[in-house]
């Protein structure tokens, strides 16, 4: 069978899905692949436009009665979590009047920031590469980074004003949902499964094999440095990447249990 499958050109991404898309690895089904930002992706994901596509947690609270959750491809962990930068120094005092650039309206950063910050004085949305930059500019007050930009913010001048991830790991003890791989929910289990196993196939390939889908990471990635791909691969390919396991879906229930009790999520439509 063929599926439709979607994900963002960001390392994690196409570190898991390279062998796959490639033809490294012998998977069950077959797939016409889909690149866009996380955030159209969201937004596309809330239309049911893929069989298969990667998402933020907070797009999928919007779209959960379409899709499942697939127990392979996701991103979230310790040590993970979207940055807040500024060009000053700004106190816990100062954020509910700040002006925050955000990187898409679904994405789960700018979820975590209701929930752990609370709200600001404005947000404006841009895309995640821009933001560090917009910051610079002096056209918001803070940003809100992820992806590549989280390892890249102090080489501009911009200083961390906190980690969300850090504040959830303190309050929760769980690793930080960010994003996840989900899947049509009108298919056979028996075909979710097989979907699962050919990105997990894909995925273990990659981690025994780096430098055959290097290129293709690189052919897509915002940051040109192969040492920063690298360092956003290490942290968001982990052990929850490859299988959810437990505490990654006790996880997933807190966070949304949470925007559920702060009435956070909006019609999207």
């Amino acid at each position: 069978m063929k599926f439709s499958l979607a994900f963002s050109p960001c390392p994690n991404d196409t570190f898991i899905t390279g062998a796959l898309v490639n033809g490294y690895v012998k998977s069950v089904h077959n797939y016409s692949v889909h690149m866009a930002d996380v955030e159209e992706l969201n937004h596309r994901a809330m239309e049911h436009e893929f069989d298969i596509t990667k998402l933020s947690f907070h797009a999928y609270a919007h779209c959960a009665d379409y899709y499942d959750i697939l127990p392979v491809g996701a991103a979230l962990g310790f040590g993970n979590g979207p940055l807040v930068v500024s060009k000053r120094k700004i106190y816990p005092d100062e954020i509910p009047h700040i002006h925050l650039a955000i990187p898409g309206k679904y994405t789960t950063a700018a979820l975590m920031s209701g929930v752990l910050l609370g709200k600001t004085a404005k947000t404006t949305e841009y895309l995640f590469s821009n933001i560090p930059q917009v910051v610079m500019d002096g056209e918001c007050d803070a940003g809100l980074l992820i992806h590549e930009t989280r390892f890249t913010y102090e080489k501009m001048g911009l200083k961390k004003v906190c980690d969300l991830g850090e504040m959830w790991e303190k309050e929760t003890g769980l690793p930080l949902p960010l994003g996840c791989f989900v899947v049509r929910k009108g298919l056979p289990d028996s075909v979710k499964a097989d979907i699962a196993d050919d990105l997990r196939q894909s995925l273990v390939f990659a981690k025994n094999n780096s430098h055959e889908v290097r290129p293709y990471i690189m052919q897509h990635a915002k940051e040109m440095d192969w040492k920063v791909a690298q360092k956003h691969i290490d942290l968001f390919v982990n052990e929850f990447t490859e299988n959810l396991g437990e505490q990654g879906k006790k996880a997933i229930e807190e966070v949304l249990l949470r925007v559920e009790q702060k009435g956070l999520i909006e019609n999207p439509k």
